[in-house]
């Protein structure tokens, strides 16, 4: 049988709690674990056999590094891979429908759809498998986890049959309780889904003609309220529930900190030659770390667990970095200490300065936790405390303490700073 992959990345209005990471560079292509967010659904993707291709659908301009990214991307996955862009933002099924044609060519039995910000294991191969043995053909199947009750009103909740796992209610970001069963943005379709699509589409453009929308976006199709919740209980749609999955949106910051745990936590399984080791020449190393191999880091400095090093990064002597992703060219000076951060492209910290964030992480007695996005200002109007972030070409001197602060792009910071965002 043949598939294909279909990545959904948005576009640039997106993304507004990832500033400002996201200013002067595409969400999608954030490295976490070292990589692409969206590297590690094309290297999943990889893995498919018959897989046709992968398409990936947004309204980003195309970009020198979205196609320097595409072009080794298709050369290290050894499948073409093609960049569809919208004319503006149709939503999440809208822009399948938009691009029906490439992607029914070559006539695929079924496509894969992610969500570009979702971060998992990835378990395609039991989708699959699991997709397979329904037994009517002509269905679909989305991928599912459990969340604590608090949490599940955040998500798209569904109920399902515990024998036949069919979606029998479908409500998403419900108002009030409904299942601590999660959509998790990653679905297996097969081509009959743009019949449904096509149906919304068509009373959409209806309305149009009869007056009686005057909205803007009545080109904006959702798979999750438009499609999704009127399928439920049709016999049509079904789940594939992994009550255990690792699985994280990549929303914020702070999301993004604790995605780059997930994934490089799975590298011991995946790619354990990503993750650096400790020898008599090296840095010391604690739990997981990845050193791109341009960067060069003194022999005294410490790293982790949770460290990302990106690409020419120079780490002087003495620096101490853990649970941060420290972004290429930046250079970290003499016993420097980064916490719970993320330093921007080509920024420089000062020796003995201290930058540091406030730790986010799904709540540990609770195996089902989810990753809160929380809001940028709390109800009186303060900065939430989260994780510190440094934009590109920052410049922070000697013998300052960061904490808790968010510093946009080009600024020489003169001294101490905490809980504020600096224009």
């Amino acid at each position: 049988m043949l598939y294909k992959a279909v990545i959904l990345i948005g576009g640039p209005q997106k993304g507004t709690r990832f500033r400002p990471l996201s200013l002067e560079f595409p969400k999608p292509l954030f490295p976490v674990a070292g990589f692409p967010i969206i590297h590690h659904h094309i290297e999943a993707c990889s893995k498919v056999p018959d897989l046709l291709e992968i398409l990936v659908i947004g309204f980003y301009q195309p970009s020198e590094a979205l196609n320097r990214f595409l072009t080794s991307s298709q050369r290290e996955s050894n499948i073409n891979i093609r960049y569809l862009q919208e004319y503006t933002s149709l939503g999440t099924a809208g822009g399948l429908y938009h691009f029906r044609d490439q992607i029914l060519s070559g006539q695929p039995d079924g496509f894969f759809v992610f969500n570009g910000d979702l971060c998992c294991k990835f378990p395609l191969a039991e989708m699959l498998e699991f997709h397979n043995q329904r037994t009517n053909g002509q269905h679909f199947t989305l991928l599912a986890t459990e969340a604590p009750k608090s949490q599940s009103l955040n998500y798209g909740c569904l109920v399902k049959d515990p024998e036949t796992h069919e979606v029998l209610h479908y409500v998403e970001k419900p108002q009030t309780f409904v299942s601590s069963i999660i959509n998790c943005g990653l679905y297996l379709f097969t081509p009959e889904i743009f019949e449904h699509i096509s149906t919304v589409f068509k009373e959409n453009q209806a309305e149009i003609f009869n007056g009686d929308s005057f909205s803007s976006n009545r080109d904006t199709i959702r798979l999750e309220q438009d499609i999704f919740s009127p399928l439920a209980g049709t016999g049509k749609l079904f789940v594939y529930n992994c009550e255990d999955l690792m699985w994280s949106q990549i929303k914020s910051a702070g999301s993004a900190i604790y995605a780059n745990r997930l994934y490089l936590g799975l590298y011991h399984d995946t790619h354990p030659e990503r993750l650096a080791k400790n020898d008599e020449n090296g840095p010391h190393i604690v739990g997981d770390v990845f050193i791109h191999a341009t960067a060069r880091v003194d022999a005294t400095a410490t790293l982790g667990p949770n460290v990302t090093i990106g690409a020419g990064v120079i780490i002087g002597p003495g620096v101490r970095v853990r649970e941060s992703i420290i972004l290429e060219g930046a250079s970290l000076q003499d016993h420097c200490c980064i916490l719970h951060s993320i330093v921007g492209w080509n920024s420089v910290v000062g020796a003995w300065s201290r930058v540091e964030g406030t730790p986010k992480g799904p709540n540990p007695n609770d195996k089902f936790a989810k990753m809160d996005s929380d809001n940028l200002f709390d109800d009186h109007g303060k900065l939430t405390p989260s994780i510190t972030i440094l934009g590109s070409n920052v410049s922070i001197p000697a013998e300052v303490i960061i904490l808790n602060a968010i510093i946009l792009p080009d600024k020489e910071i003169r001294g101490t700073f905490k809980n504020q965002i600096l224009l």
